[in-house]
């Protein structure tokens, strides 16, 4: 088993955005080779949201971030980034994750 979690800032005013995307996602994740489950979580006193996806290989998590389903499930977001930096604004989110591999159950 493979674990990738993605921490998410939000800025203040873009949390209920961001709330509603993962609400009215695409789910094309689903659709990918070797995806278990996804789980995204709120942090209940300020920091990052977590999106914490397993999978069953490495190699699958790789496929899933290369793949034209990667780009359909996160183009809202990334439109909305997109158009943040054409207003000479920082972008509302920004998100880095780390790799786990799972030892114990």
């Amino acid at each position: 088993m493979f674990v990738a979690i993605n921490y998410i800032s939000c800025k203040d005013h873009y949390q209920k955005r961001f709330e509603e995307l993962f609400a009215s996602r695409a789910k094309a994740i689903d659709r990918m080779p070797g995806f278990k489950w996804m789980k995204v979580l709120k942090p209940e006193e300020g920091g990052d949201y977590l999106i914490v996806s397993h999978w069953e290989k490495e190699e699958h998590f790789r496929a899933w971030t290369n793949s034209p389903e990667f780009v359909e499930g996160h183009k809202r977001g990334f439109e909305d980034i997109r158009k943040a930096k054409d207003q000479g604004l920082d972008p509302p989110m920004k998100s880095t994750f780390k790799t786990y591999k799972v030892i114990a159950e």
